[in-house]
């Protein structure tokens, strides 16, 4: 560890979390001894040319024999680094060191934290593509809606290793998961249940597709200037496909407020607040997922006067909508099959997983499991392995 630098000042110095990344949170640690000239000559020259020469006349015993089939890239540009906004690939280095030392705790994954100094999609696209033949899989992190989504998509068009936007869809795995449970307990359907998403970025897009593959019918996505609609001239093309999945086939129109009276399920992943009027008007016995972080946009000590059943992004509160729940167990299980991709199916399955591991102990204040619980990581990867054979997408 290394010491500090002497140009902090104090108050910085014995700030616990400062002290914590000192030096990073992170390193890389050899799998083999090199204790004398034998194990060098097998790790490294002559040895390791036998190997070289193998892979290069059979590529696809590359992953036996190199860490890559247990290896994902964390990738970002910093254009959306949690709740900090457009803070640049420097500043979010310590988030994707974080985001590298989960997928080892929690799915036994090696992860390189990767950031990037640029912004311009075309650049991202090469780069990544570039650089993907040193890794198994693509984990595309904290980049701004709505250049995530060309970027993912061109991305698992050109490569064959599973590509993911976990603030789309790690949050959308989850949040399908919480609402399965919180259904359970209100007795609420898929066919006539009425959900109000806000916000229409990267995880509400994500969110309100999941959903959709669920089976959900009556979904109202909502953004700053309300509801998404095909008669508005202010969407761009992420938001018009939206559009026409939801609102454009119920009918619905109009502002937060209009939506929300009546509605049965509310998720948010917009930040600002809701007042509390607009959710006093939602169904009888609600379900209320306000997932801003820090601040949710119903607190629960508001949700609670009204819901049934309350979620938000934070630790401190019950039912914590947490993408490390997601995340290490789909890209487990992809990596155990060497799948070429991730799918809808593969994702679905994660959801489906992640609810039943709740099972008897289901209640109000419990409708997601704890990331330490140790069944998580093991039954996602079993699940998602599973689906990336039915949907023919596993190499093994």
């Amino acid at each position: 560890m290394p010491d500090l630098d002497p140009a902090l000042n104090d108050a910085r110095a014995d700030d616990p979390v400062f002290a914590l990344h000192v030096g990073g949170k992170m390193e890389i640690a050899a799998t083999v001894a090199l204790n004398g000239p034998d194990e060098l000559s097998l790790a490294y020259t002559p040895g390791v040319a036998d190997v070289c020469t193998a892979i290069a006349e059979d590529p696809s015993i590359y992953y036996d024999y190199t860490w890559t089939s247990n290896t994902v890239a964390v990738v970002t540009d910093g254009t959306a680094v949690l709740g900090l906004g457009d803070i640049g690939p420097r500043a979010a280095m310590p988030v994707m060191e974080g985001k590298a030392v989960l997928f080892k705790q929690f799915g036994g994954i090696d992860g390189v934290p990767i950031c990037l100094e640029t912004t311009d999609v075309d650049e991202i696209v090469e780069t990544v593509i570039r650089l993907a033949p040193s890794f198994g899989g693509i984990n595309l992190e904290d980049i701004s809606a709505p250049r995530c989504f060309e970027i993912e998509e061109r991305l698992k068009q050109a490569l064959d290793i599973p590509v993911f936007h976990d603030d789309q869809h790690g949050t959308a795995v989850v949040t399908l998961a919480a609402l399965e449970n919180a259904m359970k307990l209100t007795g609420k359907y898929h066919d006539t249940v009425r959900i109000v998403v806000s916000g229409a970025g990267a995880a509400g897009v994500a969110v309100t597709r999941i959903l959709l593959a669920a089976g959900f019918k009556d979904i109202a996505v909502v953004d700053r200037a309300g509801v998404l609609h095909r008669d508005r001239d202010d969407m761009n093309s992420s938001k018009r496909a939206l559009a026409a999945d939801t609102a454009d086939t119920t009918g619905r129109w109009g502002s937060l407020a209009a939506v929300m009276d009546g509605a049965d399920v509310y998720i948010g992943l917009s930040g600002g607040t809701v007042p509390e009027e607009v959710v006093a008007s939602m169904a009888e016995e609600p379900i209320i997922f306000g997932l801003a972080n820090p601040t949710p946009e119903v607190h629960p000590d508001v949700a609670h006067k009204y819901a049934r059943v309350v979620a938000t992004g934070r630790s401190d509160f019950p039912n914590q909508i947490n993408n490390v729940l997601a995340f290490p167990g789909i890209f487990r299980g992809a990596f155990d099959v060497r799948a070429t991709a991730i799918t809808e199916g593969m994702k679905l399955a994660a959801a489906q997983a992640l609810a039943a591991i709740v099972g008897d102990d289901l209640s109000e204040d419990h409708i997601i499991p704890s990331p330490f619980d140790p069944r998580v990581g093991p039954s996602v990867a079993s699940a998602v392995a599973e689906a990336a054979r039915r949907d023919g997408v596993a190499r093994r």
